[in-house]
């Protein structure tokens, strides 16, 4: 009965994601109507203890890098450096290769820092240009953009500011470059495994006669790329990102050492208390902020005319999506912590423990829960805040790095957790004006290859060494 009731409130937390209610407050109702299953009156105790407890902690730790990446995915917007980088890549690397240009554009935006969603909304005018010019089929527009956006770039590569790669590292004390070999290998086969699959699917819709569409919706404006930022320029942030952020994550530990205290002497008002900080757990954190930091304020030197007239209004708009996202992903970790501490957990985790291997049970265990809820950042904080010790217990008892851990858990939260109703997908395809009857195939087949990629990497692991 323990374990029933686990499995009803994650079910429950599912059901009510694919029907679109918000997970701040359908998450805390699932995790406290377990409780009041187990007991009831331990309903208000868990809800301030646990709930609220890890909730906060999420906020503490993840809310400025949400915050950052949606700015400097906003600034970005604003200047036209996103508008001239997709035009730019058309331009150069030629319409006859479509799927590769819009895999290419969204992982450059992906990887200097721009949020998913925003990258969604930035390429795809320019996609739907691209699409309706080669006479490529609309439909199969959203696996390109999946797989450029949603795949490699969030959680493979190394150095990546996306969320998923840097929630492992205050569990791991790694860092955002962790396993960079691995991430790279992963990559690589997501990238030509994914891009064979998409030329594949439109030859074989071409060869058929099928063009882009008739009678279709949320059809684009004609783009007007005529007054747009040198490509050279709009480029310039999002490598300063990627620069900042590996040149802070080595600089760092340097300036403060292993811990850092705040003497009373500096903060007499905090009741002669000092503050101390350890750093390495830490250190991924403040190398991303600052590297968001430090791209935002070169976009607003660089294109401040353009910039300056919606700035007020468009960061206003960012700092809501990062408030939402923010907190629907600390909702779920609050939500993990509960389900952790009931009795039916035991069951998972013994269950769990079965898997032999700790690599293939964390990617197991992160990618189901990704899957469950529907989203990468949720599933995999709702795994670590519930089963990080038993992971830490079983690389370390097999010799595994913790960079090693710390690339598979990331890119198993990366797998299946855009299936149907995860928002990202959802976004995309109303974004796109598409139905998941007529584009989700596409999306699914990039969400199986992803999940294949982190057994490709485990495997590669275990046959040659490589970190």
């Amino acid at each position: 009965m323990a374990f029933v009731i686990v499995l009803a409130a994650l079910a429950f937390l599912m059901f009510a994601a694919y029907r679109g209610y918000s997970v701040i407050l359908v998450a805390p109702i699932a995790a406290l109507g377990a409780v009041l299953l187990v007991d009831p009156a331990a309903v208000a105790p868990v809800f301030s203890g646990i709930f609220m407890e890890k909730m906060v902690v999420f906020v503490k730790l993840y809310f400025p890098v949400f915050l950052l990446g949606a700015v400097f995915g906003k600034v970005i917007e604003l200047s036209g450096f996103a508008a001239s980088i997709v035009h730019s890549a058309i331009r150069y690397i030629g319409r006859a290769r479509a799927n590769a240009v819009i895999v290419a554009v969204c992982a450059l935006l992906t990887y200097g820092g721009v949020s998913l969603f925003v990258v969604v909304f930035a390429v795809y005018p320019f996609a739907a240009e691209l699409y309706r010019q080669s006479n490529i089929p609309k439909r199969l527009m959203p696996g390109a953009i999946a797989l450029g956006a949603f795949s490699f770039t969030m959680d493979s590569l190394p150095g990546t500011p996306q969320i998923q790669n840097i929630i492992p590292t205050t569990f791991f004390k790694t860092t955002a470059w962790a396993a960079p070999g691995l991430g790279i290998a992963g990559s690589l086969f997501i990238i030509v495994v994914g891009l064979s699959f998409l030329e594949w699917r439109r030859r074989t819709a071409m060869a058929k006669g099928e063009g882009y569409g008739t009678s279709l919706v949320n059809e684009p404006e004609q783009i007007e790329t005529s007054n747009l930022p040198h490509p050279l320029l709009a480029i310039a942030p999002l490598v300063l990102v990627g620069v900042a952020n590996f040149v802070l994550t080595r600089m760092i530990p340097d300036w403060y050492g292993a811990s850092y205290t705040v003497s009373p002497d500096v903060l007499p008002g905090n009741h002669g208390a000092p503050v101390t900080t350890a750093v390495k757990a830490v250190v991924a954190i403040w190398s991303v902020e600052g590297a968001l930091l430090l791209g935002i304020l070169l976009v607003c030197v660089t294109a401040f005319a353009r910039v300056k007239e919606r700035f007020a209004s468009g960061t206003k708009a960012a700092v809501g999506g990062a408030l939402l996202a923010s907190l629907n992903t600390a909702s779920e970790y609050g939500f993990g912590g509960v389900i952790a501490a009931l009795p039916g957990f035991i069951v998972v985790s013994d269950a769990l423990k079965s898997i032999p291997n700790p690599l293939v049970n964390a990617a197991v265990s992160v990618s189901s829960l990704a899957g469950i809820t529907g989203s990468a950042s949720g599933g995999m904080s709702i795994a670590l805040a519930a089963m990080s010790d038993l992971f830490i217990k079983g690389a370390e008892a097999a010799h595994i790095p913790m960079e090693v851990l710390h690339r598979v858990v990331a890119m198993a939260s990366g797998g299946m957790d855009t299936l149907p109703h995860n928002g990202a997908v959802i976004t995309l395809l109303a974004v796109t004006g598409l139905t998941h009857r007529e584009s989700y195939r596409d999306i699914f087949a990039v969400t199986i290859i992803k999940t294949l990629a982190v057994f490709f990497v485990i495997g590669l692991y275990y046959a040659t060494g490589l970190v």
